[in-house]
């Protein structure tokens, strides 16, 4: 039985796109083994988000070749789709496929192995209208599965190559999403994350048919064995006040949101061309938090954007922690060729973009530990995934707080009640109830 191996770069999109590339390679006969292992067929899933991640991309397409000079070496994603030339002069790569056609992944490796010669399948996506169908089966994690409805990105921030990567918005086809629903629900799946690249615009290209994100989770909550839906990332001003009232009803929904800020200063918003000021995403917070009291909200913010001054990242600072944000994720800014941003005048120093991190990174661990600390003494649902070193079990609750019990059986996958005893560094412990 041939073999073949993945490794992925980047976000959850991606490793939803390898582990559905995985499944076409299963249907043809492979067995899918760990990228440290010897095997018949490399197949690299790029990121170019930022330049660490372009090279990690060249790094892994080498090292390929290293485990397995005889094997072939497929680069696929975004990396690939911007830089398709560049990345077909490395040696030892013989299938490149950008944002598009890796639904036909397998013919092409077994072309290129037949025919003995590099195979170069990258088009320009900016035409693309069509959402691409892989293969049903996408990320599936231990009790949780990724769910992808939503493709390419019409925003063009500044800062991101992605929307030159991934092509406009293209929203997947409703009964393809809820056909994949029911697969996962009747595999024993609880919980559904919806994902995509730009997810809060589904069904904008749909021509005005009623099909929204809304009605997405409308029909998923109508399916028996799913009890929970997430949503992966949504943008400030798509959450309107009559979309979280609607969302505040639904039982199955989860209270948890992670809505990008980037920057919480006016001035670096209008640099970066993002399309909101700071009181405006404060608006939608407090918006949020008057319809769901327990909801949690996660953010990214990015770090040293050419130009920030200590003045602007202080008013930043400041609102992180005014608006008392769950969990932030950090990135100090890396200038991407081809972005707006890139040609930017005034670079910050790295020195001072690490100084930075550090703080939000600490004012992060603080404000969770805080938000926690509410929910002490109070009952909560929590799904739990798996067992720890300890022999205790951990899960998540909907507000996505992670939470620590004893057990005196297998509770993977069980939605349990559990009471909440104790805040620990970076967790809660909590006792079942039943």
């Amino acid at each position: 039985m041939p073999k073949v191996a993945f490794y992925t770069l980047g976000c959850k999109v991606n490793q939803y796109e390898s582990d559905a590339m995985a499944e076409l390679f299963k249907e043809r006969g492979y067995d899918v083994v760990d990228f440290e292992t010897a095997a018949d067929v490399y197949v690299i899933n790029t990121c170019s988000v930022t330049n660490e991640s372009a090279r990690k991309s060249r790094q892994m397409i080498r090292k390929a070749s290293r485990i397995n000079p005889y094997a072939k070496v497929a680069v696929v994603g975004c990396y690939a789709q911007l830089r398709s030339e560049e990345i077909s002069q490395i040696p030892g790569v013989d299938v490149v496929i950008g944002t598009k056609d890796r639904r036909h992944i397998v013919d092409l490796v077994e072309d290129a192995v037949k025919r003995q010669e590099q195979i170069v399948r990258v088009q320009d996506i900016m035409g693309e209208r069509t959402f691409e169908e892989i293969a049903f089966k996408g990320l599936r994690q231990k009790t949780r599965a990724f769910l992808k409805i939503q493709e390419g990105c019409n925003m063009f921030c500044s800062y991101c190559i992605i929307p030159y990567a991934r092509g406009p918005v293209r929203s997947r086809p409703m009964e393809s999403i809820i056909k994949e629903a029911q697969e996962l629900a009747a595999e024993g799946f609880k919980e559904v994350v919806l994902t995509g690249i730009h997810l809060g615009l589904y069904g904008h290209d749909l021509g005005g048919k009623g099909i929204h994100l809304l009605e997405v989770i409308r029909r998923i909550s109508q399916i028996d064995g799913i009890k929970r839906i997430r949503l992966s990332s949504i943008e400030a001003l798509e959450l309107t006040e009559e979309f979280v009232e609607e969302l505040a009803l639904m039982e199955k929904f989860c209270h948890h949101f992670h809505i990008p800020l980037q920057s919480g200063c006016d001035s670096v918003l209008k640099r970066m061309n993002r399309r909101y000021t700071a009181a405006q995403f404060r608006e939608r917070v407090e918006c949020i938090r008057e319809k769901m009291p327990d909801v949690s909200v996660t953010t990214d913010v990015i770090v040293g954007f050419p130009g920030e001054t200590q003045e602007e990242f202080e008013k930043t600072f400041d609102f992180i922690r005014d608006t008392g944000f769950y969990r932030l994720h950090v990135f100090p800014f890396s200038p991407m060729e081809g972005t707006p941003a890139a040609k930017m005048p005034k670079p910050v120093k790295k020195s001072i973009k690490e100084e930075r991190s550090r703080r939000l990174i600490n004012l992060s661990q603080d404000l969770e530990k805080d938000f926690r600390q509410k929910f002490l003494g109070q009952t909560v649902e929590v799904l739990f995934e798996q067992e720890t070193d300890m022999g205790t079990y951990e899960g998540l609750t909907g507000n996505y707080m992670k939470v620590e019990a004893s057990a005196r059986k297998n509770i993977h996958n069980k939605l349990l009640p559990v009471i909440l005893r104790e805040n620990a560094s970076d967790h809660l412990i909590g006792e079942i109830l039943c």
